[in-house]
């Protein structure tokens, strides 16, 4: 079972159907309905998703989009260990992404998609954007 973290701007991008990233997006988290993967992401980054679709959709749809997801993809935790794994780390510059790390991190999963791959440089998961996970995942795809 691969258990993959999905980092706000992929959320993003599909709640708000921001192209040209949305379709990409979309067709990773739609590994989500997959016997084989676990999608996973965390308050924080629900969070920033939530803000986003809010700001376009209005709190009442932008709720429902939410709830929908939610559905499909699994809610890391993040605690005070994990807060302070990213804040003792000192490889981590930007706290939030130190964040969504140490969440994917404790939920034990093997890759964090995002778009901002320069952002997770002291990653020791593999981070990858959505188009490189699905190059990488395309084949098994098709089951």
């Amino acid at each position: 079972m691969k258990r993959v973290f999905i980092d706000a701007n992929v959320l993003v991008a599909v709640l708000n159907k921001e192209y040209p990233l949305f379709s990409d997006a979309a067709r990773v988290l739609s590994f989500a309905d997959r016997n084989d993967f676990n999608l996973f992401t965390s308050p924080v980054c629900l969070a920033i998703a939530f803000y986003f679709a809010e700001k376009k959709s209005g709190t009442s749809l932008a709720k429902k989009k939410l709830k929908l997801l939610l559905e499909h993809i699994k809610v890391t935790t993040v605690d005070d260990k994990t807060v302070r794994q990213a804040l003792n780390n000192t490889s981590v510059h930007d706290v939030e992404d130190g964040i969504q790390y140490y969440s994917a991190l404790s939920a034990e999963c093997t890759y964090l998609v995002t778009e901002d791959k320069d952002d997770f440089y002291f990653s020791e998961i593999k981070v990858v954007s959505c188009g490189d996970f699905l190059k990488n995942h395309f084949a098994s795809n098709k089951k």
